[in-house]
């Protein structure tokens, strides 16, 4: 975080044993960048306009609901597959050029934390990057702002499997509950390398990594991800077995096998991998995002509107497509768009999350919002994660008749939402939020939006193109401002 000196101190010393006109600009100077840094006007930015890795300070979303979304809206990068593979990135000593990067907040995080380390990066436009790991100087990613993202730990599976030896600060992420890294520990500790936790920095190091018959004690996509990154560039054989089988995890797979790597099975529950003794270059291009995707699926049929989602893989949407039909929404698929058409009167059904290809975690929120709007009473079930249910007592304010009852939520159809102050307590949890200010009655004001902003490609904008009454607000002036416009 940027800090910045006593500006009065210095400032009448400057005064006073200096040059007067000096020291005046200098205050002028320093109270200006404090000002605007703290209501969040400070930005960082580069030739194709990315936003600040600093969290905003105020802002917020202003929506007035009402509106059903029409249109066509195109589905950015997946940022689960990008996070994972711009840390794959810097395992070759050549250049890797990936492309269709989501421009999200985690993905620039990673990347100045590689840059960090020594590694070459240059954007090529505001989707495409070259990277290349030959002059990375450091083991030790402790860059400020990895620390609050999860994704942070598959710099210690690459960083592992090229130089046999990593420090990782330990991962962040959103509060949706425990989420441990054991699975990874057991599977580098199988590798042959050592790990250990000290001083809030998971170490690990080897002489040599071996192939290993790994069993994962539950199915997790991370540590899934992370043992492929170290295996491939081990000696010999290695199989997980219970293995994730999400998209992403697929996605890295063809990645590193583009590379040079021999990885077989990812998609199934059981990968091997046979190690190889470098990775090359190679230029790839991240699939599409099935959470923003299925995001989009829920506006339309929660706003009863019509949208064709563009760029996205219909297979990867199948789960979310079986139960927006069960509720009584019409689905088109075709090659590479889905287009859901709402109603305005949807029925009920239960849901509960599993992994892929179950109903993902990840969608919970936003079906959950929807079925709140839906006739009778619906049953959430949440198998991954036990506090998944935090947007519960914002949307409780806006008159959704939700009961959470441990993993389970039991939400009956309520006749109308309307608008409030509310907070987002997550990623998927605001997004979800958004879409219940989009149908409810009056003007909903999100506060915590960089939650949002973590996963989601300029949200707010692909809303507006679909109609939807959404603004940004950035202080409370602009926040009265952006309300009177959106009311009138």
């Amino acid at each position: 975080m940027y800090k910045t000196p006593d500006v009065l101190s210095f400032g009448v010393v400057f005064l006073c044993k200096f040059n007067v006109y000096k020291g005046v600009f200098y205050v002028i100077i320093i109270v200006y960048v404090k000002i605007t840094y703290n209501i969040g006007f400070l930005r960082e930015r580069t030739e194709y306009g990315f936003l600040p890795i600093l969290e905003a300070g105020m802002e917020q979303y202003v929506i007035k609901g009402g509106t059903k979304l029409q249109g066509e809206v195109e589905i950015s990068g997946a940022k689960n597959a990008a996070l994972a593979i711009l840390a794959a990135a810097i395992m070759a000593d050549d250049v890797v050029v990936i492309e269709n990067v989501p421009d999200v907040r985690d993905t620039r995080v990673v990347i100045e934390a590689i840059k960090d380390i020594g590694a070459y990066v240059e954007q090529i436009d505001k989707h495409t990057f070259k990277i290349n790991g030959k002059t990375i100087c450091s083991t030790v990613v402790d860059y400020e702002y990895i620390k609050k993202i999860r994704a942070s730990y598959y710099l210690l599976g690459s960083l592992l499997g090229k130089r046999r030896k990593a420090k990782v600060a330990l991962p962040g992420g959103c509060n949706i509950g425990s989420r441990p890294i054991d699975q990874h520990i057991k599977g580098f500790r199988a590798l042959g390398a050592s790990v250990a936790i000290e001083h809030g920095m998971i170490c690990a190091d080897a002489e040599k990594l071996s192939g290993s018959h790994i069993y994962m004690d539950v199915v997790s996509v991370g540590a899934t991800i992370n043992i492929m990154l170290a295996a491939c560039l081990s000696q010999g054989s290695t199989i997980i077995e219970n293995a994730a089988k999400e998209p992403h995890v697929v996605d890295v797979a063809n990645f590193l096998n583009c590379m040079g790597a021999n990885i077989k099975g990812a998609g199934t529950d059981v990968i091997r991998i046979k190690g190889v003794e470098k990775l090359h270059g190679t230029t790839y291009s991240i699939i599409p995002d099935q959470i923003e995707a299925g995001t989009f699926m829920v506006a339309a049929a929660a706003t009863a509107g019509n949208i064709l989602i563009r760029k996205v893989i219909p297979k990867h949407l199948e789960a979310i497509t079986a139960k927006l039909i069960e509720l009584g929404c019409k689905v088109e698929e075709y090659d590479e768009d889905v287009r859901v058409i709402g109603s305005e009167k949807l029925g009920h059904t239960n849901i509960k999350t599993f992994p892929y290809p179950g109903f993902p975690t990840d969608m919970q929120p936003q079906i959950s919002v929807l079925l709140s709007k839906c006739d009778g009473t619906s049953i959430v079930t949440e198998s991954i994660f036990e506090n998944r249910f935090r947007y519960v007592d914002e949307l409780s304010r806006m008159g959704g008749d939700i009961k959470v009852e441990g993993n389970t939520a039991i939400i009956s159809g309520v006749e109308r939402l309307t608008g409030a102050q509310i907070t987002a307590p997550d990623l998927r949890a605001g997004a979800a939020l958004v879409i219940a200010g989009l149908i409810a009655e009056g003007v909903t004001t999100i506060d915590d939006i960089k939650y949002i902003e973590r996963g989601y490609e300029d949200f707010d904008i692909k809303l507006r193109g679909l109609g939807a009454n959404i603004q940004i607000a950035k202080c409370e002036k602009d926040i009265r401002k952006v309300e009177l416009a959106i009311v009138e």
